[in-house]
């Protein structure tokens, strides 16, 4: 393990290291997991320099406060995010989508997301942690992952590989979407679901509510009414699926889902539409479009594209 390290000064909310998650395990009952919003994750990694699938710290709505203690290190923050660097009793405030070169005694206070749930942190080189089964991601449910599976907390000490020695600069630019239409295709059990359900699913808002995690997000709003059971027999679950328990209140299963479950799915969140989703807070409306898997397709892959044009159009700044 390296000598470079940040001391945790404090947590933040729900601070793990993810990457692009665990696959090939679903069959032993371990989901994926790995980072919420994939977008933000490979613009952070991205602008200092990483591969693709480099671990990264993602925290949720308040993020840690960190004070480099050994080394200098080159690092990004991606989302929507207000933050600060701390330098010699100096404050600057952070811009998101740009990378930042920090010496030993700086600190990085992040302090929360604006109108949005996630954020990331990318380090130069990544961070100097185990590996399990090839990937860094944490599941906290399981204790699954490095740091023994846990959140990060108060005075853990967070090791990078790369003493930095590239002082330049780079950003890119990001375009913030607020739309609240989230496109979905049918569900396997879509006809459990009354014509009436059918149309107020698509025609009226659901309210996201506090029941939200990184497992799944509980809605309010119109009342499926299920006409032929509101159990199945357990079956595999994809990230995105809409179930519908027996009160009629649709529940998202997010990133760290379940691999299998017995309600009834009216629908699945398009993968185009997952980060805007996953970004969304509580207390926040959205409102269901139903769309066919070819569109679906293309417009994911028109999404992807777009990423990698962000990603290409990184400059370096002054």
């Amino acid at each position: 393990m390296s000598n470079n390290f940040f001391k945790i000064l404090r947590p933040g909310i729900n601070t793990t290291f993810q990457d692009q998650g665990r696959f090939h395990m679903q069959h032993l009952g371990v989901t994926p997991g790995g980072c919420m919003d994939l977008k933000s994750f490979l613009i952070a990694n991205a602008l200092v320099g990483n591969s693709k699938n480099e671990g990264v710290l993602e925290f949720a709505y308040q993020g840690p406060l960190l004070k480099l203690i050994k080394g200098n290190a080159k690092i990004s923050i991606t989302g929507n995010v207000f933050f600060q660097i701390i330098k010699s009793n100096k404050k600057i405030d952070g811009e998101c989508n740009r990378s930042y070169f920090l010496e030993e005694e700086d600190e990085i206070d992040i302090l929360a997301t604006k109108e949005s749930t996630y954020g990331y942190m990318a380090i130069e080189g990544g961070f100097d942690v185990k590996p399990f089964c090839k990937s860094i991601s944490v599941l906290s449910r399981a204790a699954i992952g490095p740091n023994e599976g846990k959140k990060i907390k108060i005075n853990d000490k967070i090791n990078f590989k790369m003493n930095s020695k590239n002082k330049k600069s780079f950003s890119t630019k990001v375009k913030t979407n607020n739309n609240n239409i989230i496109r979905v295709l049918e569900g396997p059990q879509f006809d459990y679901f009354s014509k009436e359900s059918h149309k107020n699913f698509f025609s009226e808002e659901y309210k996201i509510s506090n029941l939200t995690d990184r497992m799944g997000m509980r809605l309010k709003g119109a009342v499926m009414k299920n006409i032929f059971n509101t159990n199945i027999r357990s079956e595999g679950i994809t990230k995105g699926a809409i179930q519908v328990p027996a009160d009629g209140q649709p529940i998202i299963l997010l990133t760290d889902y379940p691999t299998i479950g017995g309600y009834p799915k009216i629908a699945n969140v398009t993968s185009v539409d997952y980060n805007l989703l996953i970004q969304k807070t509580p207390g926040q409306k959205i409102l269901f479009k139903l769309i066919k898997l070819r569109e679906a397709e293309q417009l994911y892959k028109e999404h992807l594209n777009s990423i990698s044009e962000i990603i290409k159009n990184i400059k370096e700044i002054n």
